[in-house]
C-alpha cells in the first residue's frame, strides 16, 4: 500500500519569505504548522518578488545564491494559457463585485491567486487582499481569520 501524497498549497510572497529565511516568531510558527507536510508551490510572480526584494535590499552574491538554492527546492508554477485565462476572469469577477483584486495595483497578487486557482489548490497568505476572492480558497494564520 502506498501512502497518499501530501496535499499541496500555493504560498504567497510574505509567508514564503518568513519561511525561507527561517525567521523565528509566533506568526511564522503558525504558518509552519498550517503548512505542515504539504507540498509548497510558488507562483512565478512570487519568485520575481523575492528576487526583486533581494536586489532592492542590496544583498550580496552569496546571499542571493542562497535564495536561489531555496527557490530551487520548491516547485515554481509557470503561467500557461489556462492560468492567463483564469487571471483575466478573476480580474473581471473581482471588478464586478468591487473586490480589490480587480484593481490594477494588485496585478501581482492576482497572478499569485490565479496560480492557486489554476491548480485547484489553496493559497496560504497573510494578506487580507485575498479575502473572499471569487474562486479562491485562502488559508491563513492571521488573527481573526
Amino acid at each position: 500500500m502506498t501512502s497518499a501524497r501530501p496535499v499541496g498549497v500555493v504560498v504567497d510572497t510574505m509567508v514564503i519569505s518568513w519561511l525561507l529565511y527561517e525567521r523565528p516568531g509566533p506568526v511564522a510558527d503558525r504558518y509552519r504548522a498550517l503548512i505542515e507536510t504539504k507540498t509548497v508551490l510558488l507562483a512565478f510572480q512570487t519568485v520575481m518578488e523575492l528576487r526583486y526584494g533581494a536586489l532592492r535590499a542590496g544583498w550580496g552574491e552569496l546571499r542571493r545564491r542562497q535564495l536561489e538554492r531555496r527557490i530551487a527546492e520548491l516547485t515554481v508554477v509557470q503561467p500557461d494559457d489556462q492560468m492567463i485565462s483564469d487571471c483575466a476572469e478573476l480580474r473581471q469577477r473581482c471588478r464586478q463585485i468591487g473586490h480589490p483584486l480587480g484593481d490594477k495595483v494588485h496585478d501581482g497578487d492576482r497572478w499569485i491567486a490565479a496560480a492557486a486557482i489554476r491548480l485547484g489548490l489553496p493559497l496560504v497568505s497573510h494578506d487580507g487582499v485575498f479575502d473572499r476572492a471569487p474562486g479562491l480558497e485562502r488559508l491563513t494564520a492571521a488573527p481573526g481569520m
